[in-house]
């Protein structure tokens, strides 16, 4: 793991564990982030990036499940690195009172960046993972979503895994001090 202060210098503050750092990155992204913004690579090039619903699963992959129609399906296909962004308000203790070039009077945000190449899902992988998270919202309440059965699941949807090789993560730690891990290490 790597640690970044990214602050001018301050009195010694106790180093947090790996273990401690990812904890409360996943339990931000299950409890307070919400959308994530995922970043593919189009024919140019260039990254585009798009909100979206992507689930962050204990072994820090991600899985997304959508429509087929999207062209970042095309995208992954053709180039399957991503980037995927949880990102969302400072937490309640955050502070930002070292910067080293400017003083915008803000707290840090809480930020998760996973990178990762995509792989998609077998067609036994996606009916399952869809209906996992279905059930799962739906035990929520959260019922406006269309209910599908296996052959539409299969024509409609398509499933996509993001497998981890890099997370780094920002507002864990003390001011702007960031943590950066290979897939593995936690």
């Amino acid at each position: 793991m790597k640690v970044e202060r990214n602050e001018r210098a301050r009195e010694e503050v106790p180093a947090r564990s790996l273990a401690d750092v990812g904890e409360a990155a996943m339990r931000f992204v299950a409890q307070e982030a919400g959308f994530a913004q995922v970043y593919t690579v189009n024919r140019e090039g260039f990254p585009v990036g798009r909100t979206m619903v992507a689930v962050l699963n204990p072994d820090w992959s991600v899985s997304l499940v959508q429509r087929k129609v999207h062209r970042r399906v095309g995208q992954l296909q053709r180039n399957p690195n991503v980037e995927v962004l949880w990102l969302g308000d400072p937490a309640p203790d955050s502070v930002n009172d070292r910067p080293h070039v400017y003083d915008w009077g803000l707290a840090i945000p809480r930020a998760v960046f996973l990178r990762g190449t995509a792989r998609f899902m077998s067609d036994e992988e996606l009916v399952e993972t869809f209906t996992t998270q279905t059930a799962i919202q739906r035990g929520k309440g959260l019922t406006k979503a269309p209910e599908r059965e296996r052959d539409n699941i299969l024509e409609e949807l398509v499933g996509i895994v993001i497998e981890p090789v890099q997370v780094r993560v920002e507002g864990f730690g003390t001011g702007a001090e960031s943590f950066t891990w290979k897939a593995g290490e936690l």
